[in-house]
C-alpha cells in the first residue's frame, strides 16, 4: 500500500512539471510572435519613410549624398573663418587701427568725439605751475567744460603718488583736486623723476581707455599752449588712420653714467651712438590708433632713460605717419596768434603777459 501511495504521488509532479513546460512553450511563443511583429512593423516604418523621402526629392537615393555632406561640412568651415575674420575686424576699428568717421550716430543724435585729450605732466611742489596754467589757456570749472563741449579739447594734469602714499605730498594734490577736479592721479606710479617714461605710457594707456578721442597729446607743465592754434594743426590730420605729431628730432646716445642724460641701454643704439627720430618731450600728439595700441601692449612695451625717446621707440615698428611740426619746437617764437607753444611759462614775458591778462 505504501508503494502504489508514492507512485501516484511521483506520477502526479511529473503531471504537474508538464503542464508548466506547456505553459512555458506556450508564453515564449506569443513573445517571440508579438517581438517578431514590432520588428517587421519598424521596418516597413523605415521602408515607407524612405520611400516617401524619396518621392519628395524626386531622388531615388538618399536625399543627401556624402559628397554632399562633405561640401556642407567645407561650407561651414569657411562661413566659420568668415565669422572670426568680421570679428577681427570689428574688433580692429573698435581699437582704432582702421579710420572710423569723426562722429558717431547714437540714436537719433549725432555725437562728435572730443578732438584731443591733453596730459599735462605735473609733479609735488609745481602748484605755481598749475595755477599759471589755469589762468593762461586751461581754465578750470564752467570754462573747463566748455572748452570740452565746444572745441573737443579735454585737458587734465597728471601725476602719480607718494613713495609714502597718504602721506602730506599726496593729501595735497587730492585737496587741490577736488577744489578744482582736473586731475588724473596714477595710483600703479610712484612720482619720481626716473619714472617719467613709465608715466607716459600709463597716460596714454588711461586716456585711451577712458576718452575715445581722435588725438592724445603729452605736455610738460611749463609750457604755453595755444588751443586754437592747437586745433587748427590737429584738424589738418584728422584722415591719418596713425600720426605721430612733434618737433622730430634725434640725439647723441650717453653712455656716461654720470652724465645728465646717460641711458642705460646705450649699447643698443649701435656704434654712432645715435638715438632713432622722436618727438621732442615739450609736447607731442599721437592719433587714436596709437593710443589704443600702448594701452593694449602696454604690460609689454619698454621704456629708455627718456620718456620722449621712449615713446619714439613704440613707434618705429609700425606703419606710422611721422609729422615734424615747426610750430612744436623751441625755436617757434612767433606772433600770440600763430605759435602753438611757448616754452618757460614762468619766463619774464609770459608773467607779465598773465599779470597783464592778455593771455
Amino acid at each position: 500500500m505504501q508503494s502504489r501511495g508514492s507512485n501516484q504521488r511521483l506520477a502526479a509532479m511529473v503531471s504537474g512539471s508538464r503542464s508548466s513546460t506547456l505553459l512555458f512553450a506556450m508564453f515564449s511563443m506569443v513573445a517571440a510572435i508579438y517581438v517578431a511583429g514590432r520588428l517587421w512593423q519598424d521596418s516597413q516604418n523605415r521602408v515607407y519613410l524612405i520611400k516617401e523621402l524619396d518621392r519628395i526629392t524626386g531622388q531615388g537615393k538618399s536625399a543627401i549624398s556624402v559628397e554632399d555632406s562633405l561640401k556642407i561640412i567645407a561650407c561651414k568651415e569657411q562661413h566659420k573663418k568668415l565669422e572670426a575674420l568680421e570679428m577681427e575686424l570689428a574688433a580692429a576699428r573698435h581699437e582704432g587701427f582702421v579710420t572710423k568717421p569723426f562722429s558717431r550716430a547714437r540714436g537719433s543724435d549725432l555725437k562728435k568725439r572730443p578732438l584731443v585729450v591733453i596730459g599735462i605732466h605735473t609733479t609735488f611742489g609745481h602748484k605755481r605751475n598749475r595755477d599759471a596754467i589755469r589762468k593762461a589757456w586751461m581754465s578750470t570749472g564752467v570754462a573747463l567744460k566748455k572748452m570740452e563741449d565746444e572745441k573737443g579739447v579735454v585737458v587734465r594734469f597728471i601725476i602719480g603718488r607718494s613713495a609714502n602714499q597718504g602721506d602730506g605730498l599726496d593729501r595735497a594734490i587730492i585737496n587741490e583736486n577736488k577744489q578744482t577736479n582736473d586731475f588724473i592721479i596714477l595710483n600703479d606710479l610712484v612720482e619720481a623723476p626716473e619714472e617719467l617714461p613709465k608715466k607716459t605710457k600709463l597716460f596714454f594707456a588711461h586716456a585711451a581707455d577712458n576718452w575715445d578721442a581722435e588725438f592724445y597729446a603729452k605736455v610738460n607743465d611749463d609750457v604755453y599752449v595755444n588751443i586754437d592754434a592747437l586745433v587748427t594743426t590737429l584738424k589738418a590730420h584728422l584722415q591719418e588712420a596713425r600720426t605721430y605729431i612733434g618737433c622730430m628730432k634725434s640725439g647723441e646716445v650717453f653712455s656716461d653714467v654720470g652724465h645728465k642724460w646717460y641711458e642705460p641701454d646705450w649699447w643698443k643704439f649701435g656704434d654712432g651712438k645715435s638715438y632713432f627720430r622722436y618727438a621732442s618731450g615739450e609736447m607731442y600728439v599721437i592719433s587714436r590708433g596709437l593710443a589704443k595700441f600702448i594701452s593694449i601692449n602696454r604690460s609689454i612695451i619698454r621704456t629708455y632713460a627718456h620718456d620722449d625717446v621712449s615713446a619714439g621707440s613704440w613707434f618705429i615698428g609700425l606703419n606710422v605717419k611721422y609729422v615734424h611740426e615747426p610750430n612744436f619746437c623751441c625755436s617757434s617764437w612767433s606772433p600770440v596768434e600763430q605759435y602753438v607753444l611757448v616754452f618757460d611759462l614762468n619766463n619774464l614775458v609770459i608773467q607779465r603777459n598773465l599779470e597783464s591778462g592778455s593771455l
